[in-house]
């Protein structure tokens, strides 16, 4: 089970927002790299002065409206016949450079292993991967949990908001970073299972 199941929920709120959007000229490619830009100001903002707690409350807020920026650049893509080539690649990389750059913060707080999350971006990479290799056998891409990137989303928002308030969290971290880290195991193992034995289809257009 993964948060990501909720998505096509998340959608039907922002489509009537990516219609206008679309009738303004923006496209999907456009929504994609300006998301990437704002993950990475934020990234460094924060690795730069992790000692002002206050500012990791723009992590939840953030992976907020990220996520709806993720779900309008796909719907501009599919839904008003933006999709191509650029943009896959686009979509996928963006992605992992924009989650390397908010969860690294994190690594920088006192009580927490650097370690541990680095070994959470390698394996949210990896994951990443398995994710989109399932369409090179034939099956879809995969977005099985339990530790998606939606999933992580939630973990890392829910986290920010904790610090932000000053929730003390030193001696909780090194626990919650190696809980994550099991599970992106078991997501990445999931993937590969369920993508070898997905039926074959036809590769599917551009997701977020």
């Amino acid at each position: 089970m993964s948060i990501y199941a909720l998505k096509p929920r998340f959608q039907a709120l922002l489509r009537p927002l990516t219609a206008r959007l679309y009738k303004a000229g923006v496209t999907a490619n456009q929504v994609t790299v300006a998301a990437c830009l704002a993950s990475v100001a934020i990234g460094v903002l924060l690795a730069a002065t992790p000692e002002r707690a206050a500012l990791f409350l723009l992590i939840p807020a953030w992976f907020l409206l990220r996520m709806a920026l993720n779900a309008i650049d796909g719907m501009l893509a599919r839904e008003f016949g933006q999709a191509s080539r650029l943009g896959a690649y686009l979509n996928e990389l963006t992605d992992v450079v924009s989650d390397t750059l908010l969860y690294l913060p994190f690594a920088l707080l006192p009580g927490s292993s650097p370690w541990l999350v680095g070994a959470i971006i390698v394996l949210s990479i990896i994951s990443e991967m398995a994710g989109v290799l399932g369409a090179t056998v034939g099956a879809n891409r995969r977005y099985d949990g339990p530790m998606g990137k939606s999933d992580r989303a939630f973990v890392f928002g829910t986290i920010g908001l904790l610090v932000g308030v000053g929730v003390p969290l030193a001696t909780a971290f090194n626990w919650i970073w190696a809980v994550v880290v099991a599970a992106l195991l078991v997501t990445t193992l999931n993937r590969v299972r369920k993508g070898l034995a997905a039926d074959p289809l036809q590769r599917p257009g551009r997701e977020s």
